[in-house]
């Protein structure tokens, strides 16, 4: 059965490589001939542990990936990370003319070396377990696949091309404006910013947005007494009712607004508190008879655009005014994501890649339900070019898990369409917004 389906790829690719010209039939056969060097290179960067915090994993799997770069012919270099608190970023460039491609990808995983899930296995001769396969190894691998093609096909060399792979995706270094500073410094020289996380996973889908990330503290202040005397003149509500009040005010103010979500997801509260901020976690004291001091709650904000973003966070500081008798509320936002807020020329980008891939017999290209897409780091490229879309990354599944998945089938594919899509970006053929 599986050669009756191989058969019928390649009779499906012969059709359709007939619409091609001769340099984009040159990038097809050379995504072919190096798909096996793909493979074995995406199980070598898998089985290299990068959680975050290993920062010499991260660095090992930069030095790979710097390695094929050069290998290119492409100034490749690792830029240390230690300002941050990470491992770094790997920075590759190749200088040409026309249009400026940058292309994103990260290093590091959500599995450190506590974790017991450090190396691949084949589920089947097409399915590849094993982590960061989908997040987003697989997606780096798409990368270089691509950049080869470009090469093989006489292309590469004529073209301006930056490529940022992020040491700290997953777990972002602060400050994050020096954390992120590379990446937003190529996107300011670039015209377009492709981003190969793997999306919803799909073939047929891409981002053409992506809701940020920004996150909350809530800390409210009582006054302490015997619950006999809560809601006296010398005592008034306690933290607990004041902290309740304004978490429903939130609710009942932005409930309802389109592409926004906001998460209370701890709290902590009583007579004592012991906030622990970077585990997000911690202990209370407090009695059924004693009315609260202390009320702590920590959340996030998602929203699609930076006008929703910024209606909420204000809303938010609005709600903690007009306390309740006897207490006092702070509230605190660490925004980590901006908003990829869709845009005309992102929706242009994912036509032009639907017209490749339907060219190549597999289907349109559409975009993903944005309530259905972490943040990413092409958030903080997108301001700053003409055009931008992500989830250009390897089909599978399963992130940050161990069931964590990729679909060998789809490499090939996703690196002919990319490929094809910056040629034609790059001759002419499409157009910039």
């Amino acid at each position: 059965m599986r050669n009756r389906f191989l058969i019928f790829l390649l009779v499906l690719t012969n059709l359709a490589t007939a619409q091609f010209n001769a340099t984009e039939k040159r990038i097809i056969t050379a995504v072919d001939k190096s798909n096996d060097e793909g493979i074995e290179l995406l199980k070598t960067i898998v089985n290299i542990n990068s959680g975050t915090m290993n920062f010499e994993g991260v660095k090992e799997v930069g030095k790979v990936l710097i390695d094929e770069f050069q290998g290119m012919g492409m100034q490749a270099e690792w830029v240390d990370g230690s300002d941050f608190g990470r491992a770094g970023h790997l920075v590759a460039r190749q200088q040409g003319k026309g249009p400026t491609f940058l292309l994103i990808g990260h290093l590091d995983t959500v599995f450190e070396l506590s974790s017991p899930f450090q190396e691949y296995k084949m589920l089947d001769n097409n399915v590849i377990n094993g982590p960061g396969v989908s997040d987003m190894k697989g997606g780096d691998v798409v990368i270089v696949q691509v950049l080869k093609s470009l090469r093989d096909a006489g292309v590469l060399k004529k073209m301006n091309v930056v490529v940022i792979m992020t040491g700290d995706e997953e777990l972002s270094g602060t400050p994050i404006e020096l954390s992120k500073k590379d990446l937003v410094d190529a996107a300011k020289e670039a015209d377009i910013a492709l981003g190969f996380e793997n999306g919803d996973g799909k073939l047929s889908t891409v981002n053409v947005s992506r809701r940020g990330y920004t996150g909350w503290q809530l800390t409210v202040e009582g006054t302490p007494a015997h619950s006999s005397r809560i809601f006296s003149p010398s005592v008034g509500s306690g933290a607990i009712f004041e902290a309740s009040r304004i978490l429903n005010q939130f609710y009942e103010s932005l409930s309802k607004t389109e592409f926004l979500t906001f998460n209370p997801g701890m709290m902590l509260a009583g007579t004592s508190v012991d906030h622990d901020q970077k585990m997000d976690g911690g202990n209370a004291y407090g009695k059924s008879n004693v009315v609260a001091k202390y009320a702590v709650t920590t959340g996030d904000i998602r929203a699609l655009t930076p006008e929703i973003h910024d209606k909420a966070m204000s809303t938010m500081r609005d709600a903690i005014n007009e306390n309740l008798p006897g207490t006092s509320a702070k509230l605190q936002f660490d925004i980590s994501y901006p908003p990829f807020a869709p845009t005309e020329g992102n929706k242009m980008l994912m036509g032009y890649l639907s017209e490749v891939s339907k060219e190549m017999g597999v289907g349109e290209v559409s975009f993903v339900d944005p309530m259905d897409s972490g943040a990413a780091d092409i958030a903080f490229a997108a301001p700053y070019v003409k055009m931008a879309i992500d989830g250009l990354g390897f089909g599978g599944g399963g992130d940050h898990t161990y069931d964590e998945f990729g679909n060998l089938d789809t490499l090939p594919i996703q690196t002919k369409r990319v490929a094809i899509l910056m040629y034609r970006l790059f001759s002419g053929k499409y157009k910039l917004q």
